[in-house]
């Protein structure tokens, strides 16, 4: 019994030693983080090799769905929306799937990204965006699978799938100009009505220019259709600190009373204890 114990005490040993052990992966992961105009694009996937194989038509059928790649299905993340063959796929992750024939390949943009490999049930309501993109002949072998990022614009960029003689180009569209000319938009038009309000809540916390302040509070507040109970607080408090008890109190019995329309009691009682403080109650 005690030999027993002891060679299994070693197998356990010896199966410790060897999980430590990392080995090289036959398809090794790959992450590419690139920029497209104003749009962060992240693509990750595995790279499968030819290793004396026919690729196109044999290891990879013709007319059955491919992972675009081994391993995890292929995935790509967008961090804004950006356009396929003129469908939207909205800011986020999706799976990369294909189904090549001769000539092209029948690509999908699919919602689902953690399939190890296609997936087993498939689901329409995932399908993103789809597309198909044509495929040529190039006058050399690759033999590692490989995606690229090719004919960089500010406004758009495309997806180059190659391997062994094959490749196939994706082009896809990102918002740059939109994003762009909003931001020239708001710039031109100045400061926002939170722009204002930020500003003055720091300088009066910060006891800075207080008649700079309160000038900046004023024109936020004018520029709002109704401030909420938050806002008029801190316009409140402005006016205490700068000595002009009968406008704080004003302005605090309307920050009481859009408190308790929206039952928050925190506010409530701060209001409260101000008026209270300032005389009003």
């Amino acid at each position: 019994m005690k030999k027993f114990l002891l060679f299994a005490l070693a197998l356990t040993l010896m199966f410790s030693v060897n999980a430590q052990i990392e080995t090289p992966q036959p398809s090794p992961f790959t992450k590419i983080e690139q920029k497209v105009g104003l749009t962060d694009v992240t693509l990750e996937y595995s790279r499968p090799g030819m290793r004396g194989r026919t690729v196109f038509g044999n290891l990879v059928p013709f007319g059955k769905m491919w992972r675009t790649g081994a391993n995890k299905n292929t995935m790509i993340t967008f961090s804004d929306d950006v356009v396929v063959d003129g469908q939207t796929l909205k800011a986020g992750s999706y799976a990369i799937f294909v189904t090549p024939s001769a000539n092209s390949w029948d690509v999908v943009f699919y919602s689902d990204t953690e399939n190890w490999g296609t997936p087993q049930t498939w689901d329409d309501s995932k399908v993103a965006a789809k597309t198909t993109i044509k495929t040529e002949k190039i006058p050399f072998m690759v033999e590692t699978f490989t995606i690229t990022f090719d004919n960089l614009t500010n406004d758009s960029a495309e997806l180059g799938f190659i391997w062994a003689d094959t490749m196939a180009n994706l082009k896809f569209e990102v918002p740059t100009d939109k994003m762009v000319t909003s931001a020239i938009e708001r710039t031109m038009s100045g400061p926002s009505a939170n722009d204002y309000y930020a500003a003055a809540v720091y300088y009066m916390n910060a006891d800075k220019d207080m008649t700079l302040a309160e000038e900046w509070m004023d024109k936020a507040m004018s520029m709002i259709e109704n401030p909420r109970y938050w806002q008029l607080r801190q316009q409140s408090l402005l006016y205490a600190k700068m000595g002009d008890k009968k406008r704080a109190i004003e302005v605090a019995k309307k920050s009481l009373a859009g408190a308790k329309e929206a039952g928050n009691a925190d506010y409530v009682k701060m209001n409260m204890d101000s008026l209270k403080e300032w005389g009003a109650m």
